[in-house]
């Protein structure tokens, strides 16, 4: 559909009358411009706009379409590719380097602000830099986009893009390190595990039949065999997120000292440090808001799953403590769209595509789901 045709057909759907369709098409076509048709995983030919009119079309009444609207228009959150950026940029300046900065200090027993102010303070932190490794824990991590930020500044030896690489390339990495330090003793002291959002906390760190899994453990294991020859005894490993929930900040910091009181030093890292671009806050999930528009749009939310279709009803969502789907991975019940793809916590209308069931088979009638933002599923 063309954008106007588009627009027309959504003002018949909603039942609007010439002056509030002319309102509302100026809103959607600013928004649609400047935001959502950056979406990725929109089909081909299909932006906002034409999404939002299938989309639409699911909610049986006008007064239900009319819901469904307002939250898109009052509550939902797009992360766009600007905000996306401005996160990325912020990470170095406004994280890793007062980290570090703190440590200098400490160990040379100056203020913080005097670091730069000694030549060699200045040059025990850019030592520590070296020392400093960056890993991706997704494509999420936008590390791209952080090495150009910090071009001249972090070295392409200091960055990888994921958890997993061979021996030789973890000799590389050491081999650099000391012939750049001049020194053949040099060890790696902070790791930054990198991620672009935490909805619920589970996927990086949990506990499941008496095992501690998630990306937290995968590394620890990753790098068993390399903790006495690559890092530092004291190595603090700080985790990262562009963005996460409320929930989600309190669950890392809560989860590791589980480990670590369960496992020990000798098994789980001792040092840990979790630190978060934006953390959105508590009453962001629509059952936890203030907004009418969130709290009417619960009742749609459960109302239009089709909570019997395997997508929404797997071992994966099973993990996160509740068997329906309907307000997203452990009930997350967010609002909340990041323009590379949609998360599972936030509520399944938004972004789940199922075929239903209309009951001629003999089995229950189940609705079929039309996403808003379409999802690109990593879990089956």
């Amino acid at each position: 559909m063309k954008g106007e045709l588009a627009l027309r057909v959504l003002s018949d759907i909603m039942g609007w009358d010439d002056e509030r369709a002319t309102e509302e098409r100026r809103w959607l076509s600013l928004m649609s411009r400047l935001k959502y048709d950056g979406y990725q995983d929109f089909l081909a030919g299909v932006r906002f706009i034409e999404s939002l009119a299938t989309w639409l079309q699911q909610f049986e009444s006008i007064e239900e379409r009319e819901q469904a609207y307002a939250f898109v228009r009052d509550v939902l959150v797009y992360i766009g590719p600007a905000e996306m950026l401005r996160l990325v940029e912020l990470f170095y300046p406004a994280v890793v380097e007062r980290r570090l900065v703190r440590t200098v200090a400490e160990t040379h027993d100056v203020p913080a602000y005097l670091v730069w102010a000694n030549p060699v303070t200045t040059n025990a932190y850019n030592r520590l830099l070296r020392r400093t490794l960056f890993i991706g824990l997704s494509e999420g991590a936008r590390l791209d986009l952080f090495r150009r930020a910090n071009a001249g500044t972090v070295s392409n030896e200091q960055v990888l893009l994921a958890t997993y690489v061979d021996a030789e390339k973890w000799k590389e990495l050491l081999d650099k390190l000391r012939a750049e330090l001049h020194d053949p003793a040099a060890t790696f002291r902070f790791v930054y595990l990198i991620d672009d959002f935490s909805g619920s906390g589970t996927t990086f760190i949990r506990k499941k039949e008496d095992k501690w899994h998630g990306k937290l453990a995968m590394f620890r294991a990753t790098v068993e065999d390399l903790l006495e020859t690559h890092f530092d005894p004291e190595l603090t490993v700080c985790v990262h997120h562009y963005l996460a929930t409320d929930r989600a900040a309190g669950v890392l910091n809560t989860r590791h000292t589980e480990a670590l009181n369960e496992l020990g030093r000798s098994q789980w890292f001792p040092n840990v440090e979790f630190t978060f671009g934006t953390v959105l806050p508590r009453t962001f999930p629509i059952d936890r808001s203030p907004l009418t528009q969130a709290k009417e749009f619960v009742n749609l939310a459960k109302h239009y799953c089709d909570r019997e279709d395997p997508l929404l009803k797997n071992k994966h969502f099973a993990e996160g403590g509740t068997k329906d789907a309907a307000l997203g991975f452990a009930n997350g019940a967010l609002p909340l769209v990041l323009e590379h793809n949609t998360p599972n916590n936030s509520v399944a209308v938004l972004w789940a595509e199922t075929p239903g069931n209309d009951g001629a088979d003999g089995t229950p009638a189940r609705h079929a789901m039309r996403p808003l933002f379409r999802r690109r599923q990593r879990h089956l």
